[in-house]
This record gives C-alpha cells, structure tokens and sequence, in this order.
C-alpha cells in the first residue's frame, strides 16, 4: 500500500472542465475541485467532501485514482469536491485525523463559505473509502450532536468502511484472513497504529484479548449474531470476545480510545443514529470489513435511517482505486459508476 501511495502520487492540475486548487480550510490542507463552466449567478451547486482510505496510516488526496475519482463527480454531478489530505498514523494517533477532517467539515459549513464557492447548504455529502469512511461516518455521527449547527449533511457515502475495533474475529475477518491487499493481520495493524505504536496492543488486538471490563458493555453494538444477515454467518459461529482488565493490554488511553465512537462508529445506541443522513453502504465479499458495512446497515435501518447497500459478491478491498491502467478492471468501474448515480439521485 505504501509503494501504491508513492507511485500513483500526483500533482492534480486543472484541466478544461476541472479546476483544481490548492487550499487550507482551519489550517487543514485540502483539494479542491470546482467545475470550470460557470453557471448563472443564482445557480448553486452540490458538493461532496471526500476522504481517503489507507488505514489512517497510509494513502492520499494526490494518489491518481482519488484525483480521477474528484473530477468524476465534479463533472457528471456539476459539484464542488473537497478532498482531504489529514494527518496520518503514526506520526499523528488518533484523534488528531479525526480532528483534521472535522475541523474540514466545520469550516466548510459556514453560510460564507459555501457562498464562496456556490454550493447549496441543502446538498452537501460526505463520503470516503476504507479509513476515510470510517471518518465520514464519524464526522456525520458527531455533526448532528454539534450545538447550534445550522446546516446538516444530506447525505453519507461509505465505501468498504471501517466501523469498529471491538471484535476483530467476524466472518469476514475469519474468512478474509489472508486475503491480498487487506490481510487481517494488516488491518489490525492498522488499528493499533491508529491508537499507539505500543506493540502490546497489536499483540493482544491480533489475539481478539483486547478488550477491557469498559468496553465489554459495548459489546452488544457489534454481535455480528445479531446484526449480520445469516446468509453471510458461513461456518462461523459467535463467541464473544475475550474481556481482559486494562493491565492485560497494558495500555489506558487506547483502550479508551477503542471506545470512543470516534473511531468506532458502531458502538453508539439507535437514538444518535436515527438523526443521521441518507446513507450509501458499499460492501465486497473479499472484505475483511465486510461485516461491518453490513452491520452498519442493519442498524441504520432499524434506526429508521434511510440506507441503499450495494454488496459486490465478487468485490475485494479498495477495488474502486482499480480504475487507471495497467489495473483498469471492470468491477472498478461498476463501482464507481453506481456510486457516483446514487449521489447524483440522493444529494
């Protein structure tokens, strides 16, 4: 992934439908993508904030499939797309990437703002890949909590997200153990370098022993028994994960900060979820975070959210940034191009 980033870095330039500038939105650097026609004084547009994956640890705004990815909704969505470059793990742990892409958001709500670059306040999304829709649904979580916030997102789009820390020994993460791209092993990496470069906590993150007597209560938000479809159960059967006290992972703050919503928006009850936007869920079944797509879903629906899920049977982790050659594969593009008709239809 690392290898990835580097090589398909970029430098995004305008082009004759896209303009592309540099910005600092609170001190945050960002992409921003603007339509270059110029539509009628009172025209306003709809926008999107972007954020992209790499396990908080890795990847871009500049990487050329995001870039690709930008101008694509820029032009057939006629909007405005803000794509975030925050900082990453583990120079930066959580909750500073958080933090980053929040104070974005926050920003980029001012009636101001928008008004600088025409946006309507009533069409405005937040979407991400992996770790970035991790962060979009976080961002969405904590936005509607925000006293005195005037302006709302419409919409949520996430794309093979990230959603909980808890149990790391679902199906998908049973099944997709070994899987190319996102091994679980490299994923619960991921996770523990997110909250600490203490190797104790991988270890015991890697065993499923991770949690403590503060987070077992929260358990219940992530029994896959109960929130994951049978269809997708396979051989498997539940076991809840170990409870170890605090001293066993040796470490107090992550395993406060396994807790926090922040980074696990799953463990939060169906009262904060029933206020929260129309949602886009994007699953494969080559995931090892199929499961908490899934799940996600299933609780958003219950919370009387509004969801459409789109589950690829032949889909694996970070198939969407498969769109340039020499790895320009078909299900790239039908991933995309489903994404980018559902924002068209919802924002």
């Amino acid at each position: 992934m690392y290898f990835i980033t580097v090589v398909e870095r970029v430098v995004p330039v305008s082009d004759e439908h896209v303009q592309v500038t540099e910005e600092k939105f609170d001190g945050v650097e960002v992409l921003l993508y603007q339509p270059k026609q110029k539509g009628s004084d009172t025209e306003l547009r709809k926008a999107v904030i972007y954020l992209h994956g790499g396990g908080w640890c890795l990847g871009s705004s500049r990487m050329s499939p995001y870039d690709l990815l930008a101008r694509k909704i820029v032009t057939e969505l006629n909007a405005v797309v803000i794509s975030v470059e925050y900082r990453l793990a583990p120079a930066h742990h959580f909750p500073l990437p958080y933090e980053d892409v929040y104070r974005v958001v926050k920003h980029f709500l001012q009636k101001r703002v928008m008004a600088q670059y025409s946006v309507d306040p009533g069409h405005i999304a937040v979407s991400g890949d992996s770790a970035g829709g991790n962060l979009a649904a976080a961002v969405s979580q904590q936005l509607q909590k925000e006293p005195g916030q005037q302006i709302q997102l419409k919409a949520q789009a996430l794309l093979y997200p990230v959603l909980q820390a808890l149990d790391l020994n679902t199906p998908s993460y049973q099944q997709n153990q070994d899987m190319p791209i996102l091994p679980r092993t490299l994923m619960v990496r991921f996770w523990s370098e997110y909250f600490t470069s203490n190797k104790a906590l991988f270890r015991a993150m890697m065993a499923n022993t991770h949690n403590s007597p503060e987070s077992s209560s929260l358990l219940k938000f992530v029994n896959w028994s109960a929130f994951l479809p049978e269809s997708y159960h396979g051989k498997y059967n539940y076991s809840a994960p170990a409870v170890v006290g605090v001293e066993g992972v040796g470490m107090d703050g992550p395993s406060r900060s396994i807790t926090n919503p922040r980074a696990s928006p799953l463990l939060v009850p169906d009262s904060t979820l029933q206020s929260l936007p129309k949602a886009y869920i994007l699953t494969c079944e080559y995931d090892v975070l199929r499961d908490d797509g899934l799940m996600y879903a299933t609780r958003l629906r219950g919370a009387g959210v509004e969801v459409t899920h789109e589950h690829y049977d032949t889909g694996f982790h970070g198939a969407l940034l498969f769109n340039m050659w020499p790895t320009d594969f078909l299900i790239a593009r039908r991933m995309t191009d489903n994404y980018v008709r559902w924002l068209k239809e919802n924002l």
